[in-house]
């Protein structure tokens, strides 16, 4: 008897053990940080801070994306009170499985959604579409929570807010390519080929094609009906805020082109920034060259140039002076980001080619080599869709989107020689 009831106690206990263990697997998903509204510009009015809110429209809807590394069942509810008026149906689905859930304010809501077989690891996403109201709104729902055989390995979604990760969460994984470059050398002029795939230039992407120790220039896709060639110097004086910026550490400008815009800049850093509005296209190859030379009484010149197949000619941007420095051009970069977190549900990619740095006799030099990174968002987890590497001949950057196929971070790629020096009279620049 007593033998039985050791094993009774033993069984209990492990019966007990593997429920707390599922129970302890239970994730809570904030949908401010991981959910996306189908109708993107106008998303601002019913994702917040508190998840869904403010939802009356029903042809919206809404995803939310985490990443799952193992298989299994994925359950589904609601932890938090949702905020109900009258009584409304909701349907959430994974992998085209739809489940249908009544909310009615009259009765208590259990917090119910369903479950789901998830096959493969990767990304999973929870759409979340109004199917009818009685009233003038959908529920307001602040998060969901995943629990599951599915949710018992490491996931991949934006945790909380610490650190303003809802936004940058939202905006998903910057990505950097960062050139191997020679010892000692004095390099004055540095030039990249950029082009961004027909389809892939979305909305908030920003694809940098010179950086550079103290800034960085590339092309914008701002709007759908402006985009911009930008081109920014950082402040030696380290702030946020371009207005607390002594007189001594200011960026100023020399010159700038035709149709350029000039000002400051901050919240990342912050200086003298430029950029001209500039309709460029998917599809086509433009050319960036940076020119950076140390002078007198510790001020370094930065000049950008752009070169377009559609004018055929070198266009000024600008030109900055930086306080409080003496060098050439260093620390040589491309990076792929987006800054817009409504369209972080988007996937976008760019090309970048035939890199090359010439110094300061004239010698040119080709960049083959380059390590890829990814900004804090890809090292801590919260999101892993990002990738680097090499594209027929070409180094490439992809972000956003939610896609399954990563890039270790820290990899380095070799590019194929091309053997084209560019072939420009720096006399006859603007």
């Amino acid at each position: 008897m007593k033998s039985f009831k050791l094993v009774t106690l033993i069984v209990l206990g492990a019966i007990g053990l593997k429920s707390q263990a599922q129970h302890a697997a239970a994730i809570s998903l904030p949908l401010a940080g991981n959910a996306y509204s189908s109708l993107h510009q106008d998303s601002e009015k019913t994702l917040s801070s508190n998840g869904i809110v403010n939802w009356t429209n029903p042809k919206e809807y809404f995803t939310a994306y985490l990443r799952v590394s193992k298989p299994g069942v994925l359950v589904v509810s609601i932890s938090d009170k949702p905020v109900i008026e009258g009584q409304s149906t909701l349907e959430f689905s994974i992998n085209n499985q739809p489940k249908k859930v009544v909310f009615d304010e009259k009765k208590n809501f259990d917090g119910k959604i369903g479950e789901w077989i998830i096959n493969d690891t990767g990304y999973v996403s929870i759409t979340i579409k109004g199917i009818s109201k009685s009233a003038g709104r959908f529920p307001s729902i602040k998060t969901l929570s995943i629990s599951g055989t599915a949710a018992e390995a490491k996931m991949a979604y934006v945790q909380n807010n610490e650190g303003n990760f809802f936004h940058w969460g939202r905006r998903g994984p910057s990505v950097h390519l960062n050139y191997q470059q020679p010892e000692n050398v004095n390099a004055e002029w540095y030039y990249n080929e950029v082009t961004v795939p027909k389809g892939q230039d979305i909305l908030g992407s920003y694809f940098m094609a010179c950086g550079f120790g103290e800034g960085y220039f590339g092309m914008q896709a701002n709007s759908p009906t402006e985009r911009h060639i930008l081109f920014s110097v950082r402040s030696p004086f380290n702030t946020d805020d371009p207005k607390s910026i002594p007189v001594s550490h200011k960026i100023k400008m020399l010159k700038k082109g035709d149709g350029v815009h000039t000002g400051e800049f901050g919240n990342e850093g912050a200086g003298g920034q430029s950029y001209l509005n500039y309709m460029w296209k998917a599809g086509n190859t433009y050319k960036f060259l940076l020119h950076g030379v140390p002078g007198k009484d510790s001020l370094t010149t930065y000049t950008a140039y752009f070169f377009t197949p559609e004018t055929d000619k070198w266009q000024l941007i600008a030109s900055f002076t930086r306080p409080q420095t003496k060098t050439y051009l260093k620390c040589f970069h491309s990076f792929l980001e987006n800054f817009s977190p409504v369209h972080g549900d988007l996937s976008r990619k760019v090309l970048f080619d035939n890199q090359w740095i010439c110094d300061d006799k004239g010698t040119w030099t080709e960049l083959k080599s380059a390590r890829f990174t990814t900004d804090n968002t890809g090292a801590k987890s919260y999101r892993m869709d990002y990738q680097g590497g090499v594209d027929n001949g070409a180094f490439y950057l992809k972000t956003g989107g939610f896609f399954n196929d990563y890039t270790t971070a820290g990899k380095i790629f070799n590019r194929t020689s091309k053997g084209k020096k560019p072939e420009i009279d720096f006399s006859k620049l603007p």
